[in-house]
C-alpha cells in the first residue's frame, strides 16, 4: 500500500492512497483525513485503506491522476523526526573532514539526533539558503514511520511498530556544523527543514528487497543530471532499523508517527572508503563523503557544496526499473524573506 498527503492548502494536506505505479490515488477522508490520523487509529485504519487500495488497483472507485508535484512530504509535520547514523563509514570520513577522530563506540552504539519535524518541505520543493559559505548538502537516507511504543522496545519488539518507509533528503549546512559541534549541545542551525518522498508505503510493496531490517536495493542520488551515487541500502549498514527505532526508544516512549532516519546510505568498496561513479564504484548520497575522498587523494576537496541553481534528485527503483516511493527533487534557491 502506497499513501500520500496532498496539497489542499492546509499544514498537514489530503490523505490519499496511490496505486503501485504511482499514476493514480483515491480520495482517502472517509477512513482519516491525514496521515497522522491514520497512524493514530492505525488498527481500524490500516486494513480499510488497504482496502481502499485493492478497489482502486481495480479500477472501483473514483480516481485522480496522481502528480508528485501536488504532494508534500507524506507527514508535512511530525510529532518526532530523530535521524539516526546507521552507516559507520559516513559517520567516519565526515568527521576526518573535520579533523575528528572516532571513538570505538560509535560501531556499537548508534548515533542520533533530534531534528527539526514541525515543517517539513514538499518533495518537490526548492531549498532556500541565504548563504553559500553554509555549505549547502544534500544527504539520501531511508527512514521508518512507527507507531505508538514504550520505552526501552527491544529490537524484536521495535520491528513490529514499523508501519511505513520513505526516502528522505536531510538537508545538511557543512559549514556551520563545525561550529555548533564544538559547543557541545549538537545540530540546530546547521539543520534545516529536510524533504521526504512523495508516497510512504507499507513494508510489503517492497517485497524481498524487505526482511525486516534493512532495504535491499540502491538509493540513487542525482547532482544536475548527472549519477553521483546508488550505494545499496543494505550494505555497510551497521544498525539496522529496528535497532534504530529501539535505541530512540531507550529513555522515552514512541509516539504514532515518529520518524526515524538511516542516516547517509554509504558503502565501502574494495576495503576503502568508497569511489566515485566516474571511477566505476558505487558513489555517494552527500557531497561531503567525495570531499573527504578528495581530500585523502588530492590534498584538497574540489567538489563545491550545493548553489542556487544546483539540484539534486533522490530515487528508489525496484528491480523492474519502477519508482517505488516517486522522486524527491529540489534546486537549491537564494533565500528571500
Amino acid at each position: 500500500m502506497k499513501l500520500a498527503s496532498l496539497k489542499n492548502g492546509t499544514r498537514d494536506g489530503r490523505l490519499v492512497v496511490v496505486s503501485k505505479d504511482l499514476a493514480w490515488c483515491a480520495d482517502a477522508a472517509h477512513v482519516a483525513p491525514t496521515l497522522q490520523a491514520a497512524l493514530d487509529d492505525w488498527e481500524r485504519a490500516e486494513p480499510a485503506l488497504r482496502s481502499l487500495a485493492d478497489e482502486l488497483m481495480r479500477e472501483a472507485i473514483p480516481r485522480e491522476r496522481f502528480h508528485e508535484h501536488d504532494a508534500l512530504s507524506p507527514l508535512p509535520r511530525a510529532f518526532q523526526w530523530a535521524d539516526g547514523s546507521a552507516y559507520v563509514n559516513h559517520v567516519e570520513l565526515v568527521r576526518k573532514a573535520r579533523g575528528a577522530e572516532m571513538p570505538e563506540s560509535f560501531w556499537e552504539d548508534p548515533l542520533m539526533y533530534q531534528g527539526g519535524s514541525d515543517a517539513f518541505l514538499a518533495p518537490r520543493d526548492p531549498i532556500p539558503l541565504a548563504d553559500d559559505s553554509w555549505g549547502c548538502d544534500f544527504e539520501g537516507e531511508v527512514a521508518v514511520i512507527t507507531g505508538d511504543g514504550p520505552q526501552g522496545l527491544s529490537p524484536e519488539e521495535a520491528k513490529s511498530k514499523i508501519r511505513l518507509l520513505m526516502l528522505v533528503n536531510d538537508v545538511s549546512l557543512r559549514g556551520l556544523i563545525p561550529g555548533e559541534l564544538a559547543k557541545g549541545f549538537g545540530f540546530f542551525q546547521s539543520k534545516p527543514p529536510s524533504a521526504f518522498s512523495p508516497v510512504a508505503v507499507t513494508p510489503d510493496e517492497l517485497g524481498e528487497a524487505w526482511d525486516g531490517h534493512k532495504v535491499a536495493l540502491p538509493l540513487r542520488s542525482t547532482l544536475n543530471a548527472k549519477l553521483f551515487g546508488e550505494p545499496e541500502c543494505h550494505v555497510d549498514m551497521t544498525f539496522d532499523f529496528p535497532r534504530l527505532v529501539s535505541h530512540a526508544a531507550k529513555t522515552r516512549p514512541l509516539t504514532a508517527g515518529s520518524i526515524i532516519g538511516s542516516g547517509t546510505i554509504s558503502n565501502k568498496q574494495d576495503g576503502g572508503p568508497g569511489r566515485p561513479v566516474s571511477e566505476g564504484g558505487k558513489g555517494y548520497s552527500c557531497i561531503a563523503e567525495i570531499r573527504m575522498i578528495e581530500t585523502i587523494k588530492e590534498g584538497k576537496p574540489k567538489t563545491p557544496f550545493m548553489t542556487p541553481g544546483d539540484t539534486i534528485r533522490i530515487e528508489m527503483l525496484d528491480k523492474d526499473g519502477k519508482s517505488i516511493f516517486g522522486a524527491i527533487e529540489q534546486e537549491v534557491v537564494r533565500y528571500a524573506r
